[in-house]
């Protein structure tokens, strides 16, 4: 928490001005029920009218003065913790933008939705509170006590004897209460887990018919929710009957010895009204300390979840002097490269090595799991390898920012992504200064204009978040337009002509063919179809190179390669 609350140096000014109206609002609350005592003492006993008016008119300036300190300070309260609140949603945004896959696949995408959200938020809460009350609540029960002590120190031994009691309180229900809140943004986590692959996951739902199975799977998430949120309600409800309890029983000891002090003329009857409402200001600002532990368990945990997310330090980081490439624009070489995924028994590509040249189109092929995602994520270092190295125009990406590595790719992944927004935005994403004709060529070589005109707006036509208004070989489509706009000195399509036809395809390769010409294309497919004509074709078996070379060659070479063309003839014979 400490870590977090040093975000708050900015607003200092904000923060000192609010201690400042608190100040000024506590002398107030312990000034009047001394006033009051003189109103009783001498005004009402003496029948002194024009000293009750006066002192009356002094105490509802001061009233007047203290609503309107802790009017400013609750506004400007507001605004530090709304300010704490954008700023740290904005530091941790950025730091997830650096993650590894790895680190997004260690906390999980879910989990980090709702440390950026509710967890903040429970954050952005206590700062609030603790700016309003943890300052305002010590404060009145110093002065209260100092006063209480000052207008009859012998009756003030109540109040001695009464804090212990309320610490043991506060500290019983504060202990259980902390283990529960951390539970409770767990399930929170695996509440929204559950329905964000609902929500993603729809079509497949209702194509199984398993609408009832995810209804049973987040009515389960939903009611374990439900009653560790009713159990830590219920723990923090017990507290204020419990200091209630305290607080009456304090007033009737205070009214009882009070008095009895008073029938022995050791105190007036103004005294004791001020003395009472001296303790009622103690009880009442540790009841107000005490509301504060409704958040900080919470936020507490919200705290842990967002220090861990801040403190976890990417695997991939940009080298302290990148190099910049000195040899041949878009040249790829693979050095026997390894690697494996975490926890993985066997490497997911070993021994890797190959050379990807401008001007041509090296193909990668290979059966479900040989790795060829895999290796074509490596490229932009989505990956550290573990072993050997790749380099990009005689360079080690490991010795590139990653910013100047990922300018010089094009990458199109397996699955097509689209934003929400309007087509030529989504195709701008690749080059934000695109002009509308080199939007309109991308999308006439990666043939989407013609979908995209039938669209009721065309190119400024809206899409749903994913794209889930158009096909998946329309986001395809999309996806390699998006690449093309950019002009990268390498294109990396991993994958991306599966939800194509073969009509479509044929044309998109063949537009391809002179859009990309002088540029490095690596190609991951799984139809013959689509790597016949390339000028390298690597075969993977198990994440190695059991064969490299042309079609021709191939086929008289590598037997999985054989296997892998004679299965896709075959099933089109069979169709």
């Amino acid at each position: 928490m400490k870590e977090l609350l040093r975000g708050l140096k900015p607003y200092w000014l904000s923060v000192a001005s609010v201690l400042v109206l608190i100040f000024l609002q506590s002398l107030s609350t312990v000034y009047l029920p001394r006033q009051m005592s003189d109103i009783v003492d001498i005004g009402v006993v003496r029948g002194d009218v024009p000293y009750i008016l006066r002192v009356g008119a002094l105490m509802l300036l001061v009233s007047i003065a203290a609503a309107a300190c802790s009017i400013i300070a609750g506004y400007l309260s507001s605004r530090v913790a709304a300010g704490f609140g954008r700023t740290l949603r904005s530091k941790v945004f950025t730091h997830v933008e650096n993650f590894t896959l790895h680190e997004f696949d260690q906390i999980g995408t879910s989990s980090l939705i709702t440390r950026t959200t509710n967890d903040i938020t429970q954050v952005q809460q206590l700062v609030n509170m603790m700016l309003r009350l943890m300052i305002r609540a010590p404060l009145t029960a110093v002065g209260g006590i100092i006063m209480a002590f000052y207008t009859d120190a012998k009756l003030a031994i109540v109040v001695v004897v009464v804090m212990p009691v309320l610490g043991l309180v506060i500290y019983l229900v504060y202990s259980r209460a902390t283990a529960l809140f951390r539970t409770m943004q767990k399930k929170i986590d695996t509440l929204n887990r559950v329905v964000r692959e609902n929500l993603t996951g729809i079509r497949v739902i209702r194509s199984f018919n398993r609408m009832d199975y995810e209804q049973a799977r987040f009515d389960k998430a939903s009611f374990d929710l439900t009653n560790t949120a009713t159990k830590v309600n219920q723990t923090m409800a017990s507290l204020t009957p419990a200091m209630m309890i305290v607080l009456n029983f304090s007033t009737i000891a205070i009214i009882w010895f009070g008095g009895i002090r008073i029938d022995h003329g050791a105190m007036q009857i103004g005294s004791l009204m001020a003395f009472i409402q001296y303790v009622t200001q103690i009880l009442f600002a540790i009841m107000m300390v005490s509301m504060m532990f409704f958040v900080i368990p919470r936020a507490s945990a919200s705290a842990a979840r967002i220090n861990q997310v801040l403190q976890m330090v990417p695997e991939i980081q940009d080298p302290v002097h990148a190099k910049q490439a000195n040899e041949v624009r878009g040249t790829v070489e693979f050095r026997h490269v390894t690697f494996s995924y975490p926890g993985a028994e066997h490497p997911a590509i070993e021994d890797v090595s190959f050379q990807a040249r401008p001007g041509q189109v090296t193909a990668i092929i290979g059966g479900t799991g040989a790795g060829k995602s895999t290796l074509v994520s490596l490229i932009p270092r989505f990956y550290e390898v573990d072993e050997g190295c790749i380099l990009v125009d005689g360079v080690d990406v490991r010795e590139m920012s990653q910013k100047h590595l990922r300018e010089k790719i094009g990458f199109v992944p397996q699955r097509a992504v689209l934003f929400s927004g309007t087509v030529a935005e989504n195709l701008r994403y690749g080059n934000e200064h695109a002009t509308e004709e080199e939007i309109r060529h991308a999308a006439d070589v990666a043939q989407a204009t013609s979908f995209v005109l039938e669209m009721q707006d065309g190119f400024d036509s809206n899409l749903d978040q994913g794209g889930m208004n158009v096909s998946g070989g329309q986001k395809q489509r999309l996806s390699i337009a998006r690449s093309l706009v950019r002009k990268p000195e390498i294109y990396v399509f991993d994958d991306s002509f599966s939800a194509l036809d073969f009509k479509t395809e044929a044309q998109l390769q063949s537009a391809l063919k002179s859009e990309v010409g002088d540029a490095t294309v690596v190609v991951v497919a799984q139809r013959v179809s689509t790597v016949v004509d390339a000028d390298q074709i690597i075969v993977l078996d198990g994440g190695r190179v059991v064969g490299m070379g042309s079609h021709s060659a191939l086929l008289d070479s590598c037997q999985v390669y054989r296997e892998i063309v004679s299965s896709q003839l075959a099933e089109g014979e069979t169709a």
